[in-house]
């Protein structure tokens, strides 16, 4: 058997979530922030029509869809690239651009996916502290500047996933103003939807050089089984990120969902405001029963407990009567458990759950 480049056996494999039951117990989902709603119905018309003509290869450089998106956001479409979800243009941005004599910046509880993707296109990976589960500026803005060579990328999740936290547009201004020229801030807002009510987007800052921003269709648009990904990138980048890029990874039918779910702006608000209704609601009532749940303005939460031992004897607790969490362990916060946001009827049941005197020792 041949052997594996040397640096891929000193990486960890990406961590997925456990999503076994007991036998018999029907799983509900709460582990891996999808949506608790399908796809918008605009989205699955498309998806049925589309099927009759899966025969044919997807369109090429997935024009539809940049255009679609271009159009939504007011955005340049040359300066759009799809993948199959935001990870695979994680990858790729990796695969282009890092190598063993470079080195990224981000923070301590950022996706992990970020750190994977670095280190096997063999990069070093240096991560700051965070402040209240929060992005640090000053923290990265000192590690990048002071350092004898300046970080390659810095990766900021915002809103941050498992924080469910955000900062806001003047930091990320002062972020970008105090990183060496030769940084690439990647700005990753696969929850952004959640928070652009706030009126705070950064796709404008790619245009001022070394920024761009990802974003996907998985969580907000409820299609994270169609892998759809895209992001804004400045357009030279473009040009070596599609050497790089499997062509045609974004299936037919996952484009024509795409096209048709941002056609569908009023299922969007729905799916919006629901989620931050059944969110905002089991906050609240987590927190009068006691139970230390964390502010988000993503669509989970984290609770926090006293130690890991609680937080594990949590999750055993909830598995059993079917509803899957997930461990905060790999992200190095082992005394939280992560909550995906439900339909009102699971979230009702979880809250039932973490309040059961059967779970005391995991909610002390």
């Amino acid at each position: 058997m041949i052997d594996p480049n040397p640096h891929l056996k000193a990486i960890a494999p990406y961590s997925l979530a456990d999503l076994s039951v007991p036998a018999g117990v029907k799983p509900i989902m709460l582990a891996q922030n999808e949506a608790p709603f399908p796809p918008s119905p605009k989205a699955i018309e498309a998806l049925s029509k589309a099927a009759s003509t899966a025969n044919f290869y997807p369109e090429a450089g997935y024009l539809g869809l940049r255009t679609a998106l271009a159009e939504q956001h007011g955005l340049d479409r040359a300066a759009i690239m799809c993948g199959a979800g935001s990870m695979e243009l994680i990858a790729a941005l990796c695969h282009a651009y890092l190598g063993p004599d470079d080195w990224v910046l981000t923070t301590a509880y950022s996706y992990l996916y970020f750190t994977t993707a670095a280190r096997l296109a063999g990069a070093t990976v240096e991560k700051v502290p965070e402040v209240n589960l929060t992005v640090d500026v000053a923290a990265l803005i000192s590690n990048a500047t002071s350092a004898a060579t300046p970080p390659k990328m810095v990766f900021v999740a915002n809103p941050g996933n498992p924080t469910g936290t955000r900062i806001d547009r003047d930091a990320i201004l002062a972020l970008r103003r105090a990183l060496p020229e030769q940084s690439l801030l990647v700005i990753d807002e696969a929850y952004g939807e959640f928070a652009d009510h706030l009126g705070e987007r950064h796709f404008d800052l790619v245009d001022q050089g070394n920024v761009l921003v990802l974003r996907t269709f998985s969580k907000a648009y409820a299609m994270a089984g169609l892998r759809v990904g895209w992001g804004v990138f400045p357009k030279p980048m473009t040009v070596e990120l599609n050497k790089v890029l499997v062509p045609d990874t974004v299936n037919h039918v996952a484009q024509a969902a795409a096209i048709a779910a941002l056609g569908d702006r009023d299922y969007l608000a729905f799916v919006l405001n629901e989620t931050a209704s059944n969110r905002d609601h089991f906050i609240a009532q987590c927190q009068k029963a006691g139970i230390d749940a964390q502010p988000s303005i993503t669509n989970f939460t984290l609770i926090r407990f006293d130690d890991a031992g609680a937080a594990q004897a949590c999750i055993r607790h909830l598995r059993a009567h079917g509803l899957l969490v997930r461990a905060m362990g790999g992200y190095g916060l082992p005394n939280y458990v992560r909550i995906s946001i439900g339909d009102a009827a699971a979230m009702d049941r979880c809250l039932t759950l973490l309040r059961d005197p059967a779970a005391s020792v995991a909610i002390s």
